[in-house]
């Protein structure tokens, strides 16, 4: 593979400078890039990731885009081959540029199938609704839309859209009314338009053109249907797939997550989401191939109509969209040995702030015993084809509802126990939202707020359920070990001062101290704080 620097532009329009870079790494097929850009060709009219298999197009022939919706806003039709829709997103964080700040949380929240039902069930545009999230005019938000990214945010939300009705129609046998309602589209109608005017084909024949690479093809549209539905995912390279496991396997909940013996790179566990106010349980079984820079997700047929949103889910869980060449930029000066760690993030963010709080100054196995009990207690159980997952985790209905002495008879002490009543009330009432759209200052500062949560607890909910990258939990003590700074007046501030020079990618160096990885690269010696030297 050729050695070469690249320079990509961060959601913005093409630009020469960078297409030379972008043209090396798609004759290298380079999985580092993968979602970063996408390259139109015009003798085909057809765009691809910069992995796909096939020959490789002549450098006057190509266009690049970074972004999928530029592709198709320019005439091209997404790939039947490397399937654009597989690609990892590209998240992309930024403090300085306000406009730029506005577009990337506007793509954030427009990635997300949530809002996509969230918009069709308020009445409003998603456009309209989008405007009124981010505190602009939709007049505003199309301006800007349109000079940064070179289209409207109903362009970028119909691509989205598509592109994951694409990928349900080529891995699934979901039937197209419910491909196109699980999509985001009103109604079918709306949805065969839409699909014919982007792609120049009727959603049935994207279907049977990629039969033959579909992993069920052995089995009826029916029968696969009822066992479930097996999805891809994509990340960039690299990923330390099997320490992400052991994570989860170090912080077991019995009944709602398993790790089968002796399997490094599966897990499964059990889910509740509700959209649109229904409620939807189901398990899922996921298992990495990192040859192929994969992750294949199976899920039970009663996650159908919400799939769009578990693969959302999953994809921030596992830190699939991350950008290791970026991250590693900064951190791996001082974790060399840590470039394919990611941050183990939260299916579902209560259930992640609740075991954040059973494991305030207790052991690991501690908090893990609290979590399992509460889910005994609270937890409804659940049908699944393994005996090992057989309860989901308490809502915050029931949690909200909890007497004091339940709680107490569980081992839970009353601060922790005030602690988790205010917070069930808070996510239940819908005054405090965990997930990765959240606004993480307004988000962090309520949750100080309530009783029984301090800083610790709200940092480390933010680097794990609001995937925010620069969390720091400067009071940590493990984390002060790592950094050997456990012998200053102030330990938290001393951590704080030293973990400068890791952002914005402080919650990925906390993944990596607490692994062991922090050395100094001259010495091999543990980094201390500047003030400890």
């Amino acid at each position: 593979m050729p050695a070469f620097a690249l320079t990509l532009p961060t959601l913005s329009k093409p630009q020469n400078q960078a297409d030379e870079g972008r043209y090396l790494a798609l004759v290298a097929r380079d999985a580092r890039f993968d979602g970063r850009f996408f390259a139109g060709v015009t003798s085909t009219g057809i765009y691809c990731r910069p992995v796909c298999a096939v020959r490789t197009p002549k450098r006057e022939n190509c266009r690049f885009f970074t972004l999928a919706a530029q592709a198709e806003s320019a005439g091209f039709r997404p790939c039947l081959r490397c399937r654009p829709e597989l690609a990892p997103h590209a998240l992309v964080w930024s403090v300085q540029d306000a406009s730029g700040i506005l577009v990337r949380q506007a793509v954030r929240l427009l990635a997300q199938p949530e809002f996509w039902n969230g918009a069709a069930a308020s009445g409003d545009s998603a456009v309209q609704r989008l405007a009124a999230r981010l505190g602009v005019s939709d007049r505003h938000l199309r301006r800007i839309f349109k000079n940064t990214l070179g289209v409207s945010p109903l362009q970028y939300l119909q691509t989205q859209r598509l592109l994951t009705a694409k990928q349900l129609l080529a891995d699934t046998h979901l039937p197209i009314t419910q491909v196109a309602l699980a999509s985001g589209f009103a109604s079918v109608r709306r949805f065969n338009a839409a699909f014919a005017m982007h792609y120049a084909m009727h959603p049935g024949a994207m279907r049977r053109n990629t039969s033959n690479n579909n992993s069920n093809s052995s089995a009826t549209g029916a029968q696969a249907n009822a066992q479930g539905a097996s999805v891809r995912l994509g990340y960039r390279p690299p990923l330390d797939a099997a320490a992400l496991v052991a994570f989860f396997a170090q912080h077991p909940l019995p009944g709602v997550e398993w790790l089968p013996p002796g399997e490094t790179l599966v897990l499964r566990r059990t889910v509740r989401m509700v959209q649109a106010g229904q409620e939807h349980t189901g398990w899922l079984g996921m298992q990495f191939e990192p040859d192929r820079h994969t992750l294949h997700l199976h899920t039970s047929a009663s996650l159908h109509p919400v799939l769009p949103c578990v693969i959302a889910r999953v994809r921030a869980w596992l830190d699939l969209d991350a950008d290791p060449a970026s991250i590693n930029a900064v951190l791996h000066p001082f974790f060399p040995n840590a470039d394919g760690l990611r941050v183990p993030g939260a299916f579902d963010g209560f259930e992640l702030a609740v075991r954040a709080v059973l494991g305030q100054q207790v052991t690991v196995a501690a908090s893990c015993t609290f979590a399992q009990r509460l889910v005994a207690q609270f937890g409804a159980p659940l049908a699944t084809p393994w005996p090992e997952l057989n309860r989901l985790f308490p809502t915050p209905a029931v949690l909200a509802l909890a007497d004091s002495d339940t709680l107490g008879q569980l081992g839970i002490v009353r601060q922790r126990q005030a602690a988790i009543v205010a917070l069930a009330r808070a996510v239940g009432s819908g005054s405090l939202e965990l997930h990765g759209g959240a606004d993480v200052a307004a988000t962090t500062a309520q949750l100080c707020q309530l009783p029984g949560i301090g800083d610790w607890t709200a940092q480390y909910i933010a680097m794990r359920a609001l995937r925010w990258p620069d969390a720091f939990p400067s009071g940590d003590v493990a984390l002060h070990k790592a950094m050997g700074v456990r012998a200053e007046k102030n330990p938290a501030r001393a951590a704080a001062a030293a973990s400068l020079v890791w952002q914005p990618w402080r919650s990925y160096a906390v993944i990596r101290a607490w692994a062991g990885h922090l050395r100094a690269p001259e010495t091999g010696q543990v980094v201390s704080a500047p003030e400890a030297k």
